[in-house]
């Protein structure tokens, strides 16, 4: 039998250990469960990071494609690299920002730096981005204007000393199982309460002791609802204010009174009063794509920190706490060069700028003046900008960007390379396909959201086709810029970057593969090898934060108007979700029986399952945490079925057809839907699972003007009886504004 190895677990941001032990022939994985000495989770693990770390769904990806004559073909490493390797080199050669690139929160660490350094300081591209725009950005950017550095002061040991759990905007029951469990038995403590905001009653809102349904969109209208109500009875925190704090005055002088407010967010003053109730008590005020996927999200959760701030919610069992979505997030935050250099180095300061061409060993003239558009601007550059090539990593643009149909269409006109372990809809697109690793294939770290650091191990060998995206990564540098990596193993890259982030504000100096083999997790800052920071930036006895007058920040944004209000032809709210088996745009969870399949049948070429595995072991032990069920099979992850749709039940007897069958249509598609009649979603709104392949078709493409984040929450559309097939394409080709 093969020996257990012990690594993290890629599904989400929590970042549970997990033991996985290889098949004992061939490749695969064909056991897991939570690893009982990692100090993140000590053995918890949740039935799906199980599930789709030893048996996902999805067609695997085995071997290179090319596209000839309009059909991909199977090739050879050589083939498909010299491509690739020949395609950007011309077009580089004209310019460098006609390569883009995309990159993953499911990368580990090293390949998520590497990718960076390739785009950055070899490319030169302004043009990169990582997927964790579409989730985080917004987050970060009212991380640096609090506390002028992208670093949560919360971590998991302070959620059993926390009094109230406010959750805003979140699901973590659906989302990250194994906090939740956390949560909700701090929460069950005598003095203790969950409260939930969110407008549809979501699984962790259905357990919480207290439910806010605010109106879609009327998050940022309620934070300040609850400010200006704080200030008006007395509980503001005034010692903290003044002693840790700079702008609380002119935020006052700007607060809406609370009654107006109040009425603009939905909710009546009642409960806003119970909001700042349970802000007096020790508050982790947690946070997650509700508030960030919005043109308001930096604002609303700027104003987020601001009621902790005003509270005096910071220390240990309180704090502004950002849920992070993909497994390393945070990591490609830290070390990617997506919206700063390695280590939080500022982007434009001209110093930081020179200390990582000179560690690169490149002209500084070559890296881009600014970090890029975003994603979504990534993509419209095909159109109205220099971009020619898109590379996409460990990524499914095509169904991961709002107005997808547009997305798309830009994707076609794009010389583009996709880079994945499994068969997606954007690999449908593409002209080279590149098949990669995943879970338990590879060799690296991964950061959690509360900045732990912990290895990724490889349970299993790669089948001969495979590469993991470090191998695909420095092979192409080799192929397009020469000498421009000196070590291309994990581990040297991991030092490599270790050494740049050396007195930066995310140090992981003092961390090395031998340190984590010993300690088995290390939260950052670690300037040394003997640290590891709890960092809710104390300074002694005082409070010392990462700005130049080295207080915390009140924020002043306002937000801009939602973009897409409804009207008389357009009279619904559609908003998207997470469902428990959606993570990723469900890649890893689609059926592989039912030819719905949503990467289309196994193709002669050899791309089907690997072979050999991976199997489930049934004696898997989740340790009594499990995520709610949802929708299984096509409906999980098809592209020709029906997305599920949940709307309140007079909607439902209203609106669909006797079947349940329906159309949701906006102004750039028309998606067919199974209607689900709920007392969950609140009446005039559609519900939508936001990884199904066709959601996105409907949402608006517009993005926060801080943080380049999609405003995927909230747009208006109609729910109709179902059109014909002939219909729903013509809508779709049209792109049609009615």
């Amino acid at each position: 039998m093969t020996a257990p190895v012990p690594t993290t677990c890629m599904r989400c941001a929590v970042g549970c250990g997990h033991v996985q032990r290889g098949v004992d022939s061939g490749y695969g994985v064909a056991a897991v469960r939570g690893d009982v000495s990692h100090p993140v989770n000590n053995g918890l693990a949740c039935s799906r990071g199980i599930r789709e770390s030893a048996d996902p769904d999805g067609e695997w990806l085995t071997q290179p494609l090319v596209r000839e004559d309009g059909e991909l073909l199977a090739t050879t490493w050589d083939v498909a690299l010299a491509r690739v390797a020949e395609e950007f080199r011309a077009r580089l050669e004209r310019d460098p920002d006609s390569v883009a690139v995309l990159g993953s929160g499911q990368q580990t660490n090293e390949a998520a730096y590497a990718l960076g350094k390739l785009a950055r300081g070899g490319f030169g591209t302004r043009y990169y981005d990582a997927n964790t725009t579409l989730c985080m950005a917004s987050a970060v950017a009212a991380y640096y204007d609090a506390f002028g550095s992208d670093a949560p002061p919360c971590t998991y040991d302070d959620i059993p000393e926390a009094e109230t759990h406010l959750v805003w905007g979140a699901n973590p029951a659906v989302a990250h199982p194994v906090m939740f469990r956390w949560i909700a038995e701090s929460a069950e403590a005598d003095g203790s309460r969950l409260v939930v905001v969110d407008p549809v009653e979501s699984e962790t809102a259905e357990r919480a002791d207290a439910h806010v349904a605010p109106d879609p969109g009327g998050d940022l209208a309620l934070a300040r609802a609850v400010l200006a109500r704080l200030v008006d009875r007395g509980d503001v925190d005034r010692e903290f204010v003044a002693a840790a704090t700079t702008g609380f005055a002119a935020l006052t002088e700007r607060l809406p009174a609370a009654e107006s407010a109040a009425r603009d967010a939905g909710v009546s003053m009642s409960v806003v009063d119970g909001l700042v109730d349970a802000l007096c008590d020790d508050t982790l005020l947690y946070w997650g794509m509700g508030v960030n996927q919005s043109v308001r999200g930096t604002a609303t959760a700027g104003a987020l920190v601001d009621l902790c701030l005003a509270s005096g919610n910071l220390g240990g069992g309180s704090g502004p706490f950002s849920l992070t979505g993909q497994a390393n997030s945070m990591g490609t935050r830290v070390c990617s060069a997506k919206g700063t250099w390695p280590g939080h180095r500022s982007f434009i300061d001209p110093d930081e700028r020179r200390v990582v061409a000179d560690a690169w060993g490149v002209p500084v003239n070559r890296l881009p003046d600014d970090a890029g558009p975003g994603p979504v601007g990534l993509v419209d550059a095909v159109d109205d900008g220099p971009v020619s090539a898109v590379w996409a990593v460990a990524t499914n643009p095509v169904a991961g960007l709002p107005d997808a149909t547009a997305a798309k269409r830009r994707l076609d006109d794009a010389f583009l390379v996709v880079q994945d372990g499994f068969r997606t809809e954007t690999v449908e697109h593409a002209d080279v396909v590149l098949p990669a690793a995943t879970w338990g294939e590879s060799e690296g770290t991964a950061i959690n959201m509360e900045r732990t650091v912990s290895r990724v191990r490889a349970a299993t060998d790669l089948p001969s086709g495979v590469r993991t995206d470090l191998d695909v990564i420095t092979t192409v540098a080799a192929r397009v810029v020469p000498g421009l990596f000196e070590t291309t193993t994990p581990a040297g890259l991991f030092d490599e970057l270790a050494a740049l982030t050396a007195g930066t504000p995310a140090d992981l100096s003092g961390i090395s593969y031998d340190r984590l083999d010993d300690e088995t997790a290390v939260r950052w800052p670690a300037p040394d090898a003997a640290s590891s920071t709890a960092y809710r930036y104390v300074d002694g006895d005082g409070w010392s934060f990462e700005t130049p007058s080295g207080a915390a920040r009140f924020s002043a944004g306002d937000g801009d108007p939602l973009p897409e209000p409804t009207d008389d032809r357009y009279p619904l709210t559609l908003t998207t979700a997470r469902e428990s088996d959606g993570y990723n745009t469900g890649i890893r969870s689609r059926t592989r029986d039912g030819g719905d399949d949503a990467g289309g049948s196994a193709d002669a070429d050899g791309s089907a399952d690997r072979e050999d595995g991976p199997a489930v072991d049934p004696d898997v032990e989740t340790h009594g945490v499990d995520a709610p069920d949802s929708v299984s099979g096509t409906d999980a992850g098809s592209d020709h079925g029906p997305v599920r749709c949940r709307v309140h039940p007079e909607t439902a007897e209203r609106l669909s057809d006797e079947d349940g069958t329906a159309v949701v249509e906006s102004r750039r598609a028309a998606v067919p839907v199974r209607v689900e009649a709920d007392d969950a979603i609140p009446e005039g709104m559609v519900w939508l699972p936001i990884h199904h392949p066709r959601t996105n078709e409907l949402t608006v493409p517009e993005t926060d003007p801080r943080s380049d984040e999609p405003n995927y929450k909230q747009c208006a559309v109609r729910l109709s009886a179902t059109p014909t097939e002939s219909e729903l394409v013509t809508k779709r080709g049209a792109n049609a504004d009615d």
